[in-house]
């Protein structure tokens, strides 16, 4: 929900960043600190089995995972995620976000694909809009 200022209020929530590297994280974190969201969590997580224990204890409308986690891929946390009473919606990043992973990623369910270097405005366009979806299919208030 927009605040009269026009800043979201995001009071609750949270975006994970799943990714083996750290400048992934810093780089998410600093966009979305930065940018129109009040009260936003960052959770991070290096591996899919730490991943998979935060999807368990939090409820996260929006995650953010990374093309090559080894072992599993972000296939995995999107099948797993699937099972959860209100699924997030998980965006693909990738430093090779082409066509082909674009297509398979949106054809298997994922919300879209970030191309890396991370480009500041399109990150929070897409985590906005992905976030506004899980929203509204969960009528959150």
């Amino acid at each position: 929900m927009k605040t009269k200022t026009g800043k979201i209020d995001a009071e609750s929530s949270t975006v994970l960043s799943v990714s083996p590297f750290e400048q992934d994280h810093v780089a998410v974190y600093q966009i979305l600190t930065r940018s129109k969201w009040t009260k936003l969590k960052v959770k991070t997580s290096t591996t899919l089995a730490l991943a998979l224990v935060a999807l368990e204890k939090i409820r996260i409308p929006v995650m953010l995972v990374e093309r090559d986690l080894s072992p599993g891929s972000w296939r995995d946390l999107l099948e797993h995620s699937a099972r959860l009473p209100s699924p997030p919606l998980l965006i693909v990043t990738s430093l090779l976000a082409d066509e082909r992973l674009w297509a398979e990623a949106l054809n298997l369910g994922a919300w879209d694909v970030l191309a890396k270097p991370f480009d500041a405005q399109e990150v929070c366009r897409v985590v906005e809009g992905a976030w506004q979806r899980w929203r509204n299919q969960h009528d959150v208030r």
